[in-house]
């Protein structure tokens, strides 16, 4: 469950913020059926921190019944309060998770003693298998490696998704954490434009944006990148180039719902105060698709 591709679709809603659960069905079934190796549901990427409690659980049930077992599903339950998340976690659990997602979302900055309790209490709230969600850029956190290893240590928690590291050196982090870690605790990343790099370092996950619809290309340089084979890698990753320029200059989240709206996967806006990309920015989100579907299958 914790090795491979985890694809993080979006959650398509109204303007008023109900869930499209056919939506959100359909774009769980066409990436169960393309064999990712987990889905990753209401991750940053679904949107979880503008959806209800009711909202979140209508995407979850939607995204089960749809991949019945064929896959794992790993739904984000993230919230501001412990007792919020715990309930999430135990409603992720009855509509038919795999495993859960959780990072410290919060408005006051949190000490580690904090995030450690916040963690230890939602891990516990249910049986599932729980992956630490490392992202400072949103949550303004960081897990030390010390905090990372104590968390480890909570039977329910396998596995952490890291952000890329500044300097690059995945290799150094992989194996430092590595030393600190159960033997079979998972390291992955997001950032997907740092996949094929971290992969072919030696990470076990790739927690990506990218993957949620665009699931073949994302398959193949994962693949290629497991066989260790870095001249496929690079030129799948090649591909991807344009689109992980769009990713950083507009965030990933506004820039799939404009690949969902070219696609014609689904249509739905970014919940606001979230805005669109604008017009020339989607035009080169259809360039850049053209240009992948140049290099390989889309």
């Amino acid at each position: 469950m914790f090795e491979g591709l985890s694809a993080f679709p979006p959650t398509p809603t109204d303007e008023a913020g109900r869930v499209d659960s056919v939506a959100v069905a359909r774009l769980a079934e066409r990436l169960a059926a393309e064999k990712v190796d987990s889905i990753g549901l209401l991750g940053s990427t679904g949107a979880y921190a503008f959806l209800t409690r009711e909202e979140r659980r209508c995407a979850v049930k939607a995204a089960a019944d749809a991949v019945g077992n064929r896959v794992p599903l790993l739904v984000g339950v993230g919230a501001m309060r412990t007792d919020d998340a715990q309930a999430l976690a135990r409603d992720a659990a009855s509509c038919g998770a795999s495993a859960l997602l959780l990072a410290p979302v919060s408005y006051t900055p949190l000490t580690e003693e904090e995030v450690y309790q916040h963690f230890a209490a939602v891990a516990g709230a249910t049986d599932l298998p729980l992956v630490i969600y490392n992202n400072p850029t949103t949550t303004r956190f960081t897990f030390s490696g010390d905090l990372i290893e104590r968390l480890s240590q909570l039977p329910t928690i396998v596995s952490v998704k890291m952000p890329l590291p500044a300097n690059g050196g995945f290799a150094a982090e992989i194996a430092s954490l590595r030393r600190r870690l159960p033997e079979a605790f998972a390291v992955g990343y997001s950032g997907d434009w740092g996949a094929r790099e971290a992969l072919l370092a030696g990470a076990d996950t790739w927690y990506s944006v990218v993957a949620g619809l665009l699931p073949k290309p994302a398959l193949a340089l994962t693949r290629a990148a497991q066989k260790g084979n870095a001249v496929e890698a690079a030129r799948i990753d090649k591909g991807f180039e344009p689109l992980w320029q769009l990713f950083q200059a507009h965030g990933s989240f506004r820039v799939m719902y404009a690949v969902g709206a070219i696609l014609g996967l689904f249509e739905a806006a970014p919940p606001r105060p979230v805005l669109p990309i604008s017009e020339d920015a989607k035009n080169r989100v259809e360039a850049a698709l053209a240009h992948l579907a140049s290099i390989t299958e889309i």
